[in-house]
């Protein structure tokens, strides 16, 4: 037995912008618990501010699809063994994986090699597509940190020692300015009703979605006199607008979902925070050709929307592929301008969608189990005494 450690080096691996956040809130939680451990990963800005050293960073890792996962795979190959050689010289004493299937399974598979634990935070949805995979993590790791209450039986039966920690959006404590406060920053007048835009993060997901969005919200601004038109900002978002848009930028995408009479979201965990601030939505997806053909052949849920799959039935509408057009999205979001049955329905939906996600304390449940994961010395290399 080797004596217990105050100071553990852990390796937290993210991929992409919503796990750059839940990563960093995650790195502060260890840091809390251990002042002195050392933490090291991939992501990006939020995850550096917490004091993760990263090994690389959200520009190569943000990637989507299989096609477009295939033109990378010398990066990939080169940051694997890069992360192979960190676990063995650095010695880590515990790798968090934070969703992103593709790559952190593979180094799953590494860590256990090396002798290392493996606490796996925001499970990939490997239930949706390939329901065999999930017995496959549970033998590669030794806790599974679920966010979706769901999953922790899906893991559970596939032999994981799963625990839902509630969903990280539920952290949120930055405050969030008032209608006025908002539109008088934005330029826009409180006294109108907004429609929020929501083309993804990934410059592959704006690519895709913008232009749909973009006219939908011009052709609805058009029959409705006084809506006003705002876009959230992303890194994958253009620095200027098409000419015309007549759409605001805002960086606010929280106060944008609050303060929004409706919102066109791309699907994503965007769904689940329309739905934590009561904002009615309709959700649109566009990808590959090929990587669309592909997922119809392996998904195996009946919905796509992350609340719709909350809520075990279809609370929003979810519009896909070739039917992601300006006609077909107008028709689905205009009754949502308007006090109709099919907004108070979708209210309603919603409200059950935010019961579901647990309580606020993801971050440091997670934070727990690594403690415990590190004390019980399950499958690692040295172990760690709880502060």
């Amino acid at each position: 037995m080797h004596p217990p450690l105050a100071s553990p080096v852990v390796l937290l691996l993210a991929g992409e912008p919503s796990g750059d956040v839940h990563a960093a809130r995650l790195a502060r939680s260890l840091r809390r618990r251990w002042p002195d451990c050392r933490i090291l990963g991939t992501g990006g800005e939020r995850m550096a501010a917490a004091g993760v050293e990263l090994l690389a960073g959200l520009d190569d890792l943000a990637v989507m699809g299989f096609v477009e996962v295939l033109s990378r795979l010398s990066f990939f190959w080169k940051l694997e063994r890069r992360v192979v050689q960190a676990i063995r010289s650095e010695r880590v004493d515990l790798v968090i994986l934070v969703d992103y299937p593709g790559f952190n399974f593979r180094v799953a598979r590494h860590a256990r090699d090396e002798g290392v634990p493996v606490l796996y935070y925001i499970a990939p949805q490997v239930w949706a597509w390939r329901a065999k995979r999930a017995a496959q993590l549970a033998r590669l790791t030794d806790r599974i940190a679920v966010i979706l209450p769901f999953e922790e039986e899906i893991f559970r039966a596939a032999g994981g020692k799963a625990v839902f920690v509630g969903h990280p959006l539920l952290d949120r404590d930055e405050p969030v300015a008032s209608r006025e406060e908002f539109c008088r920053a934005e330029g826009l007048d409180p006294a109108r009703p907004i429609l929020a835009l929501f083309p993804g993060s990934r410059r592959q997901e704006v690519r895709r979605h913008l232009g749909p969005f973009l006219e939908t919200g011009r052709r609805l601004a058009d029959e409705r006199r006084g809506l006003q038109l705002m876009i959230a900002r992303s890194e994958g978002l253009p620095l200027d607008l098409p000419d015309g848009s007549g759409a605001v930028v805002t960086s606010d995408s929280r106060a944008l979902l609050r303060h929004a009479r409706a919102a066109l979201v791309k699907s994503g965990t965007t769904t689940l925070e329309a739905a934590l601030e009561g904002t009615p939505f309709v959700v649109a997806y566009r990808t590959h050709p090929i990587t669309f053909r592909v997922a119809q052949r392996l998904v195996r849920v009946d919905h796509i929307a992350l609340a719709n799959l909350v809520a075990g039935e279809a609370v929003v509408e979810e519009i896909l592929q070739d039917r992601v057009t300006a006609e077909v999205l107008g028709k689905a979001i205009l009754p949502l301008l308007d006090d109709t049955d099919t907004r108070r329905m979708m209210l309603a939906g919603l409200a059950r969608v935010r019961s579901r996600l647990g309580s606020p304390g993801a971050a440091d449940r997670v934070a727990e189990l690594a403690a415990e994961v590190l004390a019980g010395g399950e499958g690692g290399r040295r172990t760690a005494s709880l502060p």
